[in-house]
């Protein structure tokens, strides 16, 4: 082999080298990625569970409000009583049956 085929030969390995350090860096920090994407989709779940609560809460809040006497959500109060009436007319005449 002569002088210059043996420089392009090492040239050669060493760019090898330097991609395959390169492969196993870009996987290490893929995997970190995945890692922290999974958390946070976690976390994302766990904050919609809570905002769910929330507006749960909430709803009971003007409910009780509107039943208090509150006039601002008086019309919200007397929707959702009259749909409450309605289910159970649904349900007594499912008994009937």
């Amino acid at each position: 082999m002569t002088s210059q085929g043996y420089e392009e030969l090492k040239n050669l390995n060493n760019k090898i080298d330097v991609l395959i350090q390169r492969y196993h860096t870009l996987k290490e920090e893929n995997e970190n990625l995945k890692t922290l994407n999974e958390s946070l989709e976690k976390l994302l779940r766990e904050r919609e569970n809570e905002l769910k609560e929330l507006e749960k809460k909430y709803e009971i809040i003007k409910l009780t409000g509107a039943l208090l006497g509150e006039s601002e959500y008086g019309s919200e109060a007397k929707k959702k009583i009259t749909e409450l009436v309605r289910e159970i007319d649904k349900c007594i005449a499912l008994l009937d049956k």
